[in-house]
């Protein structure tokens, strides 16, 4: 039942738009309908002639030898983009209507042979949906001409296809022809390149010598630790035996090859012999002695010479003495052992050296062989790019020469023209049904275009929606049309329908109005109240001044308060003059009583008098709360017409010593931004809104028969002389 309701309320707001903007959504309806007649009227019999061609994506010879697939193959650019749509442009190509014109000799009613742009015109292109099939027709007051048209077209399609297609394996080919000796340079360089990087590198199999490099590390490493462990002994043994024989390695070096030596040793013998001798005879004889001479003179001979040999066989390092030389035999197996033992520290000194740079150099070629085997794999990679390329094209060049022979393309004609009398009438009525939902959907637009452009409030619904206030009266519009809200809109004198024609449904709104105001407050009876608006024309003054008078009809003394400063309009409503009034009692240049009026039995009036610079400073004064308090000490009720909220504070400022506001808003005129502004307004500043006056309704955009009178007063017919249609403020 809800979602009942809600469709019905639907309903009923687009039926009010409608019955808003019916006239121009009818004068455009009608527009367009009348372009489409004309148009109708306008065409002429003749014949027409339509054929069929088949395109597919790629031909079929093609299909069933998988040679050459995709040289003339059909495709998109992007998803959006249609193959068929594609051909069809190709089709409506100038050189192939060029040709079709040539070759049917084609002219127009004047005789002149026809352009290519004008022929593209009068052809008709379609795509059968859901096919791949091209429907062409042509129309024609001469039935052979039409159905030359679409056989000649569509032959030359079918033909520049087939050349395309040749071409373009062609191009293809030669392409294919020269890339292919290029890469095939790249295939030779690139094995050129891989072998020279072995050759120069020393590469076999890098995985094989890392493995064997590291075998090697591990053996060499190995060694070295053995030869330091006997170098370290062969050290130790050398220190031991240089302490013992009290001579350093190289002599004893030296010694030991002088004790080698034969003829060293032959001398160092004789030199012995001598000195044995020269020991013998000095027991004899003196040293003056001729023997003892001869023997000195031979042994300082025999000394000389035994320096000589020493020298030539260590040379001048150090100069040993034959003393030196004259060592027993354990001193000289000890220097022996020690030479031996200094050899063997060198040889193992050697050998660990050589050890180490071996490991070094190993290392070192571990370390080079990432990036060796990175550059051999580049290079690899480019030999089996280049060797794949080239087989590629190589197989492409093979298929395309194959396709080049092919004398068949991606379209067939499935059916040739043929030739049916055009229906005008059909014609006609398909225009005029075109443009009759052309212009359904102009006009559409039309009434959504203007109900966005207008931001005004337009139904009592949306007042109430908006504002959320008391509704305490509904006053209905003398007139069935809105009120206009241009800037530049004379005003006119709003009409007191409760004085002069009490029996009017609007002044039975108005009594309704007061009878509600009563009830809002039955504990403390409503004393004075201020009336306001959003905007100027809603009709505020005209609200007040039948409140007024319809109060003052029922017995109770009220005083009416224009203290519209902005735009005075009362003393306008009732016809007097403004000479003296609100604000002239304010600063005390008039007294009340003297400037007060009585416009009908029970009913003063106190208009805005004279119009001051600056109205809010006298309103916001201590002077006016206390007239306020006087007048309803004497009167029974007090209403004070104020500016609209839109002006400034006024109204805002007097509802603050009032018992409430009353807010009038009239539809058509206020915008929504302006009743947003106002309602914020008044809950900023605290105000007591006493509800809502809705003037200016016009009964037949309310579908919620919410007027019960609206048929009564459609069907009453009242004698007036004049009825001035309100402009209210």
């Amino acid at each position: 039942m809800e979602a009942r309701e809600t469709i019905d309320i639907d309903f009923q707001k687009i039926w009010c738009v409608i019955k808003r903007r019916w006239l121009p959504a009818v004068g455009v309806f009608i527009s367009s309908v009348a372009v489409f007649v004309v148009l109708a009227s306008l065409q002429k019999a003749g014949y027409e002639a339509a054929g069929k061609i088949l395109v597919k994506k790629i031909n079929q010879t093609s299909a069933l030898t998988g040679l050459g697939e995709q040289v003339g193959q059909l495709e998109g650019l992007d998803i959006k983009s249609s193959p068929i749509s594609t051909e069809i442009e190709v089709m409506r190509s100038i050189p192939l209507l060029e040709k079709t014109i040539a070759i049917l000799n084609l002219k127009d009613k004047k005789g002149v042979p026809i352009t290519a742009e004008n022929f593209s015109k009068i052809i008709g292109f379609k795509a059968i949906p859901s096919t791949d099939v091209i429907q062409l027709s042509y129309s024609s007051k001469d039935s052979q001409e039409a159905v030359a048209v679409v056989n000649i077209l569509m032959k030359l399609y079918v033909e520049n296809n087939v050349l395309s297609n040749r071409a373009a394996a062609t191009a293809a080919s030669e392409f294919i022809a020269k890339e292919l000796s290029r890469i095939k340079a790249n295939v030779h360089n690139s094995d050129v390149a891989l072998r020279n990087f072995k050759e120069k590198n020393k590469l076999v199999s890098l995985d094989e010598e890392s493995r064997s490099l590291v075998t090697n590390i591990q053996g060499l490493e190995s060694k070295i630790t053995e030869t330091q462990a006997a170098l370290a002994e062969a050290k130790t043994r050398s220190i031991n035996l240089q302490q013992r024989v009290g001579m350093n390695s190289q002599k004893a070096t030296d010694i030991d090859s002088l004790n080698r030596s034969t003829g060293v040793q032959k001398i160092l013998e004789e030199y012995q012999q001598v000195e044995s001798l020269l020991a013998v005879q000095q027991t004899r004889f003196l040293d003056s002695h001729p023997s003892i001479e001869n023997l000195k003179k031979k042994r300082d001979a025999l000394r000389f010479v035994l320096q000589q040999r020493v020298s030539k066989v260590i040379g001048n390092r150090e100069i040993v003495t034959a003393e030196n030389l004259q060592t027993g035999q354990i001193t000289q197996q000890l220097t022996a052992s020690l030479v031996q033992s200094e050899v063997e520290r060198l040889a193992l000194s050697s050998r660990l050296e050589q050890l180490s740079q071996t490991v070094t150099i190993y290392k070192q070629r571990i370390s080079n062989l990432p990036q060796l085997e990175q550059q051999q794999r580049e290079l690899e990679r480019q030999a089996v790019v280049s060797q794949s390329t080239y087989e590629t094209l190589l197989k492409k060049l093979q298929e395309v020469r194959i396709t080049e022979n092919q004398n068949v393309g991606n379209a067939r004609i499935i059916e040739t023209a043929s030739v049916s009398k055009k229906s005008v009438t059909v014609q006609k009525i398909s225009l005029i049904f075109l443009g009759s939902f052309l212009g359904i959907f102009l006009a559409t637009m039309t009434i959504v275009i203007l109900e966005i452009r207008d931001t005004s409030i337009k139904r009592l619904k949306e007042v109430k929606e908006l504002f959320g206030y008391t509704l305490l009266g509904v006053i209905p519009s003398l007139s069935k049309k809105a009120i206009s809200r241009r800037k530049d809109m004379e005003w006119t004198i709003p009409e007191l329908p409760v004085r002069d024609a009490p029996r009017l449904p609007i002044a039975q709104a108005y009594q309704i109005l007061q009878a509600n105001l009563k009830f809002t407050s039955s504990d403390n009876p409503l004393r004075a109240i201020a009336i306001t608006s959003s905007v100027p024309k809603e009709g505020k003054s005209t609200v007040s001044a039948n409140l007024a008078a319809v109060m003052a009809q029922l017995g109770r003394k009220v005083l009416l308060v224009d203290a519209d400063m902005h735009h005075s309009l009362q003393h306008h409503i009732w016809n007097f003059t403004n000479t003296a009034g609100l604000s002239d009692v304010i600063v005390g240049e008039a007294e009340f009583n003297t400037t007060v009026k009585e416009v009908m039995p029970n009913l003063h009036i106190l208009t805005a008098g004279v119009i001051p610079p600056n109205p809010l400073a006298l309103l916001d004064s201590k002077r006016m709360a206390a007239l306020i308090e006087h007048f309803s000490t004497i009167y029974d009720f007090v209403i004070i017409d104020t500016p609209p909220l839109a002006l400034g504070a006024d109204a805002l400022t007097l509802g603050r010593i009032m018992d409430g506001v009353l807010l009038v808003v009239r539809p058509g005129v206020v915008t929504f931004a302006s009743a947003t502004a106002a309602k914020e307004s008044l809950e900023r500043s605290g105000q007591n809104v006493l509800g809502l006056v809705v003037n200016g309704v016009i009964v037949e955009n309310e579908p919620d028969s919410y007027f019960y009178y609206a048929k009564e007063y459609s069907e009453q017919k009242y004698s007036r002389q004049k009825v001035t249609k309100p402009m209210n403020y």
